[in-house]
């Protein structure tokens, strides 16, 4: 039997002797090495690069809607903070235009969708509907608007507050905006003068558009105030707490007219009613303060409601009164009067042998009705407003001294009177005089004024011959209360107080009636009182034959009462009236209700006579 083998040596499990082949070395991890390091971080770079450019695509692409849907909530914005309004008032304080607390309703059509989902149609659709009926705004333009893709919507410019919080406590997504309304509580009334201002989105503001609103819209207007603050989403509501700057307003200046309400009212009345009778396609009046100068009432015979610019028509929205100049007629015929009496070379009994035609240049001038030799007194030839008369007059004065005293008539000449658009009229410049220019010029033709201008010239005859400018701004008051009246204007003396009175003494034979002496315009005459005045038939130019025509003319007249010591100067024109109608009845309308407004004393002593006419 072979011998057993020997017993097999175990192996150690938990040491217990050294391995068969020696002490192990160590392994070295990756990270010790620098290269390894360097590779990592060049991965690690990588994919945040490459995360944050996926983040970035998100953000353009996936989320833009809602972020930037997100940033419109809240953002920092400059408000403007407008400055109230000034207000305008008559002589007597009578406020004429005012502003009020108003409200712009808007709201966010992206944000109703976002959070009506599909209930957003209809629910515009009501909002529309309920804002229209509050508004009277056009409901499908509302639907119209707020079916856009848009972020800002204005629903309505002008509402007041109450009704503005109701539509809001219906439609929580209205928002309101705080504006001025501007106010006309008369209407009509002085709407040629006063103008109309309306609220400019762009200006966020009130802005005058025409008439004294726009000439003194800088007054008017005041200085805006502003913030720099958060705004909420879809519109300018200021977030609380985050005004970061802020400048106060300060409000404009009222401004005071020398107009007088109720008298302005008459007149408009009576210039409206007398225009329709006669067919007139439209006419002015003026009543002039005669020892100021001022203003106290100017017409058109049409007018608008300034409350309604837009529905305006077109038509109505001027001042004929101060920017369209006519072709005087015989109203002018006071000019050549005025230099004769004051050069010495005529005297109102002076008797003129006239004939019924003259020779100027290379016209023959005629006189409106067919008479031979008549022996008119100069007080006669104005009266009768003889062409003829008239011209053999200017002559004794010459060209220059006529011309001269148009230009202290202000003839040819802004009167500064303050309102926007005023005309200076046509006068052709003294170099330019052909022969036949002194044949037009002193019976009112180839020359154009104003009414304006016209009752200037009267005034300086009502003035004992000084000439005031007429002005329509009384005075500013600012918003530190300090009133500041208007600058006078510089006087000019026309002619002697002497010539004045002369003239205004031959002025009431033009209303006289009597049997072989009368004047041409009885109809001007005020019962207990003496009126001085002139009538005017000025033909029109053809636009067809750019001849004058036969069936338009300019009716005009301008006077004063009572005559001797005058309160009020009037001056009226009619623009192509049916059959060449009298403006003397409108003056006695106007007069008469001047001297019993103002109680003028009656005349005791029944008028002068004059003679006019040395009968056969």
């Amino acid at each position: 039997m072979p011998p057993a083998a020997p017993p097999r040596a175990r192996r150690p499990v938990h040491g217990g002797g050294p391995p068969r082949n020696g002490p192990r070395r160590r392994r070295r991890s990756p990270a010790d090495d620098p290269r390894f390091r360097l590779r990592l971080a060049w991965v690690m770079l990588a994919a945040l690069l490459l995360v944050a450019g996926a983040k970035l695509v998100v953000v353009q692409t996936v989320q833009a809607g809602t972020l930037t849907a997100d940033a419109e909530k809240q953002r920092a914005s400059r408000i403007v903070i407008p400055a109230e309004r000034g207000a305008i008032t008559d002589r007597d304080g009578n406020v004429l235009a005012f502003s009020t607390e108003s409200k712009a309703l808007v709201t966010n059509p992206r944000l109703i969708d976002r959070d009506r989902g599909a209930e957003a149609p209809a629910y515009k659709d009501a909002m529309a509907e309920a804002v229209a009926g509050v508004t009277g705004g056009d409901v499908d333009e509302l639907k119209r608007a707020l079916a856009a893709d848009r972020g800002y919507v204005v629903l309505a410019t002008a509402v007041d507050p109450a009704p503005a919080r109701d539509l809001r406590e219906r439609f929580p997504e209205i928002a309101e905006e705080g504006r001025e309304a501007r106010q006309y509580p008369g209407g009509t009334l002085a709407s040629n003068v006063v103008g109309a201002a309306t609220w400019s989105a762009d200006a966020q503001k009130l802005v005058g558009r025409i008439g004294l609103e726009s000439a003194d819209d800088d007054v008017l207007a005041g200085q805006d105030g502003f913030q720099i603050a958060d705004t909420a989403e879809g519109s300018r509501t200021v977030i609380p707490g985050s005004v970061r700057q802020e400048q106060a307003a300060v409000s404009g200046s009222d401004v005071q007219l020398t107009l007088d309400s109720d008298l302005q009212f008459q007149v408009q009345r009576m210039l409206a009613e007398h225009a329709a009778a006669s067919g007139a396609r439209s006419g002015s009046a003026v009543v002039l303060d005669r020892e100021s100068g001022e203003v106290l009432a100017l017409a058109d015979n049409t007018s608008f409601d300034p409350a309604n610019l837009l529905e305006a028509d077109p038509a109505t929205l001027g001042n004929k009164a101060v920017t369209t100049p006519f072709e005087p007629g015989s109203v002018n015929k006071v000019v050549a009067m005025a230099a004769a009496l004051e050069a010495g070379v005529a005297k109102p009994d002076d008797v003129l042998e006239v004939p019924g035609s003259i020779e100027v240049a290379d016209r023959t001038i005629r006189d409106a009705w067919q008479h031979g030799l008549d022996r008119y007194t100069l007080t006669g030839v104005l009266a009768k407003s003889s062409n003829v008369g008239t011209l053999m007059t200017a002559q004794k004065v010459g060209e220059d001294g006529f011309s001269d005293m148009m230009d202290k008539l202000g003839v040819g000449q802004r009167t500064g009177v303050g309102l926007p658009g005023e005309s200076a009229g046509t006068v052709p410049s003294r170099a330019t005089w052909s022969g036949s220019t002194f044949g037009n010029l002193p019976i009112g033709q180839g020359l154009s004024m104003t009414v304006l201008q016209m009752a200037g010239m009267y005034q300086a005859v009502a003035n004992d011959g000084l000439r005031i400018p007429p002005r329509i701004v009384a005075s500013t008051t600012g918003a530190d209360g300090v009133r500041v009246p208007t600058e006078a204007p510089e006087p000019v003396r026309a002619m002697s107080p002497e010539t004045a009175a002369e003239l205004r003494t031959m002025l009431t034979a033009v209303t006289q009636d009597e049997r072989g002496q009368a004047g041409t315009g009885p109809a001007a005459a005020v019962p207990g009182y003496e009126v001085a005045g002139k009538t005017g038939t000025a033909q029109q130019v053809d636009p067809e034959t750019g001849a004058y025509s036969r069936s338009l003319y300019w009716i005009t007249f301008a006077g004063m009462l009572p005559a001797q010591d005058p309160r009020f100067v009037v001056g009226i024109m009619l623009d192509a009236p049916q059959g060449g109608t009298s403006a003397a009845p409108l003056f006695h309308d106007i007069a008469s209700y001047l001297a019993q407004r103002d109680r003028i004393p009656v005349q005791n002593e029944p008028p002068r006579v004059q003679t006019l006419q040395i009968l056969p």
